[in-house]
């Protein structure tokens, strides 16, 4: 009966600590689609792959679409057509000829028991444009600062 106890007490603290979160997981996501596509140029056929050939990282945003880093300083967006497990899965891979990938040959792989998913399209990504999109995306509040530290603020005089 204890284990009973603290497994609906863990569950409880679970569902807590989700719901403190301000904005919702497919708000925040929808925000970062936003931004990746105000910030992604005119659809190129390929690019390269680099580092021996490896992905530096990517970013699921939707089961149609993903960024991928070839450098840190080099990302892309891809149009998939609907692509199983791409928002779940844990590592995914390129086809590649000749460490070029191409829109309408190549495929994001997910995993084994998955369909490879098309590449539709290929956008080049300003990462300058796209922190400028993110930050104002932020809301921040401020409110002026009373310059007397913790004093009172002195009362108005009327004649």
């Amino acid at each position: 009966m204890t284990k009973l106890r603290m497994l609906l007490a863990l569950l409880l603290l679970g569902v807590l600590l989700a719901s403190c979160e301000s904005v919702p997981y497919a708000q925040r996501l929808q925000q970062r689609q936003q931004a990746y596509s105000a910030a992604a140029g005119a659809p190129v056929r390929s690019f390269r792959l680099v580092m021996g050939e490896q992905i530096y990282s990517w970013e699921p945003l939707s089961d149609t679409q993903l960024v991928i880093y070839t450098l840190p300083s080099k990302a892309y967006l891809l149009d998939v057509w609907p692509c199983n497990n791409l928002t779940f899965t844990n590592f995914i891979g390129l086809t590649s000829f000749a460490s070029q990938v191409q829109t309408g040959f190549d495929k994001v792989l997910t995993g084994r028991p998955y369909i490879p998913c098309m590449i539709k399209q290929i956008r080049p990504i300003d990462l300058a444009r796209f922190k400028l999109e993110k930050e104002s995306q932020r809301h921040i509040e401020s409110m002026p600062r009373n310059d007397s530290g913790n004093a009172p603020a002195p009362a108005s005089s009327s004649q």
